[in-house]
């Protein structure tokens, strides 16, 4: 089973304008559509059997509609192979009632974006919100590091990650693009021995810059199959979670990536689907 932990997707009536948005601040090209039926083809071609889609509430007003919709999409794609967190706000009032609603309609987990929420992981709002989901047994996946399209601004760099699952204490966490885009040289350091997961998303394959000269050519901001290798070793393979972060990465290019590496076909069989299944519950 392979599962894709990060993906992405929006509502056809607002799919090409939200993608044409972070397209151009990110000045890179998606590789799907961005709406359902463009993953569910995406993972036919590529042999993914469960995607998890993480949307993002960037204003606490916003989170509501995000969560039913969710729990709407979750219904309509029972035995689909699309399923997808909730989303929170760190501003939000009733967060407690918020994750208590998503938990009691069996959704598995939540994302978060520190740097889309301008507000750091370890700030008390998020870690009362790490808190309340740790109590609830829901998973936390959040954004890693720097962002593509948002260059220098940090709110969840490694460091800050451990000092809030240090305060949190055992949790289901995940940090993705490998535990802090461009940031990969303090993930070992700060996050080995935490017990948190890293998400391969957008951290090991090539993307396709948009044609403005923004990104320069032959410039790779991914790590190479050494890097990841090691960094893999250095967390433990059994913590190392498959993510594409569709539409932004071709699924069928991330997957054959782990593929083509040193690690042990153990290794790889977890991190592209065990690890997750078992996070998930989904065996």
């Amino acid at each position: 089973m392979i599962i894709d932990i990060h993906t992405h997707t929006f509502p056809e009536k607002i799919a090409a304008r939200a993608l044409s948005k972070l397209s151009l601040a990110a000045h890179c090209v998606p590789y799907t559509e961005a709406t359902d039926a463009s993953l569910l083809s995406s993972m036919e071609r590529s042999g993914v059997d469960v995607s998890i889609i993480c949307p993002v509430a960037t204003s606490p007003a916003q989170v509501s509609k995000v969560n039913d919709g969710v729990l709407i999409k979750n219904e309509a794609f029972t035995g689909r192979g699309l399923l997808s967190f909730g989303s929170i706000h760190p501003d939000l009032a009733d967060y407690a009632d918020e994750l208590a609603r998503l938990q009691k309609a069996g959704v598995k987990g939540i994302k978060i974006h520190p740097v889309y929420q301008e507000t750091d992981i370890d700030d008390i709002r998020f870690l009362r919100i790490l808190y309340k989901a740790a109590e609830l047994g829901l998973i936390v996946l959040t954004h890693g590091g720097q962002d593509i399209g948002f260059p220098g601004v940090v709110h969840c760099s490694p460091r800050m990650m451990a000092h809030a699952l240090n305060e949190i204490g055992p949790m289901h966490f995940i940090a993705a693009h490998m535990g802090g885009w461009h940031d990969w040289q303090e993930v070992p350091d700060c996050l080995a021995g935490t017990g948190c997961y890293l998400d391969t998303s957008f951290s090991t394959d090539s993307f396709e810059p948009l044609p403005d000269g923004y990104w320069k050519e032959g410039e790779n901001l991914m790590l190479d199959e050494p890097s990841f290798t090691n960094l893999v070793h250095a967390i433990g393979a059994d913590h190392i979670l498959y993510g594409s972060d569709s539409p932004w990465s071709k699924q069928t290019d991330s997957i054959a990536f782990i593929r083509a590496s040193s690690l042990s076909e153990t290794e790889k069989t977890a991190i592209l689907g065990g690890n997750a299944a078992k996070l998930l519950r989904l065996i």
